[in-house]
C-alpha cells in the first residue's frame, strides 16, 4: 500500500509548493505527484503514469476537490472508478467526501427487521446512498462552477477593457521583443554575410542555434529596421 500526493497548477501565476505543504502535513510520507497547466485528466501526463501504476489499498490526497477535476461529470466518473477499484481518496479540503466517509455511508445502512417495516427502511437506505453521491456531485459542480465564474470575469473584464479604449494582447502586426530575440539579432547582424559576415544562412543558424523560421523571422525583421 502506497501513499501519493497529487498536486496540479493550472496557470504560471499558482504555486504548488502550498499544496505540497499541505499535503506533507497529514500525510509525511506520501509521495508527491506534480502536475503542471492542464484542465481536464485526459491531459495530465503524470497523472496518466499514476493511474496506470495505483493499485486497490493505496491512497491518493489532493489538497481539494479541484485538484482532482473540474469538470463534475468527470470527476464523479473518476471518484467512482478509484472507489470501485479499491483505491483510498483523500481531500483535505473537502473531507466529507473522502471515499472513508463515502463507504461509511453505503456500509451503515439501517438493518431490515423481517417484516412489512422493511419496505420503509430499505427506502431509507437508498435514500442515504443517493444522498452521499448527491454531496459528492456536489463538491465536482461547485469546483467546475468556481473555474467558469473566472472564465466569465475574465471576459467581462476583457469586454470592458476594450470599451474603454484599452489595447488587450499584442498589437497586430506589432514585434514581441524579448531578450533572446534580441541577442539572436545581434549575432544574425555580426555573422550573417547579408549583414557584417561572412557566413551564409545556414551556418548562420548553426552557428546561433535558431530553427529556419524563427531564423528567417528575424533577419526579415532587421531588413526592415
Amino acid at each position: 500500500m502506497c501513499i501519493y500526493g497529487y498536486c496540479r497548477i493550472s496557470t504560471k501565476q499558482q504555486s504548488i509548493e502550498r499544496q505540497i505543504r499541505n499535503i506533507r502535513a497529514e500525510y509525511n510520507t506520501a509521495v508527491i505527484v506534480t502536475e503542471a497547466y492542464s484542465g481536464t485528466t485526459l491531459n495530465r501526463p503524470e497523472w496518466n503514469k499514476l493511474y496506470k501504476r495505483i493499485k486497490a489499498g493505496d491512497t491518493i490526497v489532493f489538497d481539494s476537490v479541484s485538484r482532482m477535476s473540474r469538470d463534475s461529470d468527470e470527476g464523479f466518473a473518476l471518484y467512482e472508478e478509484l472507489y470501485t477499484k479499491g483505491v483510498e481518496l483523500v481531500f483535505l479540503k473537502e473531507p466529507h467526501i473522502n471515499t472513508a466517509t463515502y463507504k461509511s455511508a453505503l456500509q451503515n445502512n439501517v438493518s431490515l427487521t423481517g417484516t412489512n417495516v422493511d419496505y420503509i427502511l430499505d427506502g431509507i437506505n437508498k435514500y442515504l446512498m443517493t444522498l452521499a453521491k448527491e454531496q459528492i456531485k456536489i463538491a465536482f459542480e461547485q469546483a467546475q462552477k468556481e473555474v467558469d465564474d473566472l472564465h466569465q470575469r475574465t471576459k467581462e473584464g476583457i469586454a470592458t477593457a476594450r470599451l474603454n479604449g484599452k489595447q488587450i494582447g499584442q498589437k497586430p502586426g506589432a514585434k514581441l521583443i524579448t531578450k533572446k530575440s534580441i541577442e539572436a539579432k545581434k549575432q544574425i547582424r555580426k555573422y550573417s554575410k547579408d549583414f557584417d559576415g561572412q557566413l551564409s544562412d545556414v551556418e548562420c543558424m548553426r552557428m546561433i542555434g535558431l530553427a529556419r523560421n524563427t531564423y528567417y523571422k528575424y533577419k526579415r525583421e532587421l531588413k526592415e529596421t
